[in-house]
């Protein structure tokens, strides 16, 4: 499957704000945002008209999909899913972001970053219910018990990462770093998630 290969820090700066894509990087002055917190290329600098309503939308929608690290099928793909489902398709959207694999492993703090989670899950690292996962898409659901595999238990990765992790951040999540196990508890709530994102507009964009 196509992905990005180019510099995270670049997408940060597209967006001018930290999207948290290389970890401990993002919290250090060697952040590049910190020094040149403008688009990058030539006209980076140079003066922009307001984004029109369309221009809005659609970069509202590139940053939440750099965030969870996403291709634009993948995006669409989670969207249509949403959208089907009952309630609101914002809020769907959120909360099946916030359900896939990679992206739990990294709120329970097994990785420095979604990148390194997602590389983590495909090395066939995590066990759900028992079970060997390597689909870093997978929709993990209420009641699901993730823990590293006996033999990836001494991933230097894994424990600096823990190091840097508070216990039991998030109320939708519970992790035991003695085991290095984690459990998905149940959905969060929208305004549970720290996203710093209008949702909204997505919905707009692709609704037109």
């Amino acid at each position: 499957m196509a992905r990005y290969t180019g510099s995270s820090c670049k997408l940060c700066r597209r967006e001018k704000q930290k999207l948290f894509l290389k970890g401990a990087k993002c919290l250090s002055e060697k952040c590049p945002i910190e020094k040149r917190n403008y688009p990058p290329g030539q006209h980076g600098l140079s003066k922009r008209s307001k984004f029109s309503e369309y221009g809005v939308q659609l970069r509202e929608k590139q940053k939440v999909k750099r965030i969870y690290g996403l291709i634009e099928t993948q995006f669409r793909n989670l969207f249509d899913k949403a959208s089907r489902q009952k309630g609101v398709t914002g809020e769907n959207l959120v909360k099946l972001l916030e359900r896939r694999l990679d992206n739990v492993i990294y709120r329970l703090g097994f990785a420095p970053s979604r990148k390194a989670a997602r590389q983590l899950v495909t090395h066939g690292h995590f066990m759900i219910g028992g079970k060997s996962v390597d689909i870093p898409s997978y929709l993990v659901v209420p009641g699901d018990v993730i823990t590293l595999k006996e033999n990836s238990k001494k991933l230097d990765l894994v424990h600096k990462a823990l190091g840097r992790t508070k216990d039991n951040v998030y109320s939708w999540l519970a992790v035991d770093k003695a085991t290095l196990s984690g459990t998905f508890l149940q959905l969060p709530a929208r305004e549970e998630v720290p996203l710093n994102a209008n949702e909204q507009l997505i919905v707009e964009l692709y609704s037109k």
